[in-house]
């Protein structure tokens, strides 16, 4: 046997070479919460822990090798429910939570046409079905695998919604007479790998991530011009963006005829939203 805590620090100990004290300290709590229904107030309990599951230290091991515990787990949280999530799509983040928020806090209307590109695991627009006023909703992403993750999805949490195979950059869109899309592209510029941690460039899909330092919206772009073309007259194009290139996605939007285009902050400051109107 052994003590909740002294196994709480060993645990601890071992990821504090590859993460924040603070984080490898979530990371445990997490991994204990999962594996051995014992939660933060057990640590102050201090309780007896008999025998360790071998998934625990199955756990422990992928962790020090740097894989995110949203793989390890199968799934990560997104506006307060549970997705599914695996390697073949990129782990929900905190910015896309607050780009879903802006877009179901500025359109109460029932019955909006959505349309969210490059959808992933499907958070955005199951999300949208699932909090907006009986909206009509569609997704599309390039990934086959990414599709059967966000279908999965989409039916554990009763979301009604349209997914489609395509290729942005090649095929045009096949919804009509949308009163919102929303993307959250490919922004990370190859000469800013750098600055990532190791456990996204090792685990989280590349295809999601990274766009070429040559053309940075090139995503943008297609998928504003395309957009134009399907849009009502009023209807909105929301994006995630890189909060290096703020100023040139609004630029880019407004020579494509968006108006209105307006570049958000996130919580912490940084320009990760843009919008504009369809005139």
């Amino acid at each position: 046997m052994i003590s909740i805590r002294e196994l709480f620090k060993q645990y601890v100990d071992k990821l504090s070479s590859l993460y924040p004290i603070e984080e490898a300290e979530s990371l445990v709590i997490w991994l204990f919460e999962e594996f051995l229904g014992k939660k933060r107030m057990d640590l102050i309990r201090d309780e007896q822990v008999e025998k360790l599951p071998e998934v625990l230290q199955d756990a422990l091991e992928q962790l020090l090798q740097g894989k995110p515990i949203q793989y390890i787990l199968g799934r990560a949280p997104f506006y307060g429910r549970e997705f599914e999530v695996s390697p073949a799509v990129l782990i929900p983040r905190n910015e896309t939570e607050e780009l879903v928020h802006l877009i179901i806090k500025e359109n109460p209307k029932e019955g909006l046409r959505i349309l969210d590109i490059g959808t992933g695991s499907g958070c955005i627009p199951v999300t949208l079905s699932l909090e907006m006023a009986r909206p009509q909703v569609f997704a599309v992403d390039i990934s086959p695998e990414a599709l059967d993750v966000a279908k999965r999805n989409a039916f554990t949490q009763h979301a009604s919604v349209e997914f489609c195979l395509l290729d942005i950059l090649k095929q045009e869109i096949p919804f009509e007479n949308l009163d919102i899309v929303v993307s959250n592209p490919p922004y990370v510029r190859y000469s800013e790998k750098g600055k990532m941690h190791q456990n996204v460039l090792d685990y989280e899909p590349h295809l999601a991530l990274f766009v070429f330092d040559e053309d940075p919206l090139l995503f943008y772009r297609e998928i504003a011009k395309k957009a134009r073309r399907v849009l009502k007259p009023g209807g909105k194009l929301y994006f995630e963006i890189n909060e290096a290139l703020g100023a040139d996605t609004q630029k880019l939007m407004e020579g494509l005829g968006y108006s209105q285009v307006k570049v958000l902050t996130d919580l912490n400051a940084k320009e990760r939203m843009v919008l504009g109107l369809k005139n």
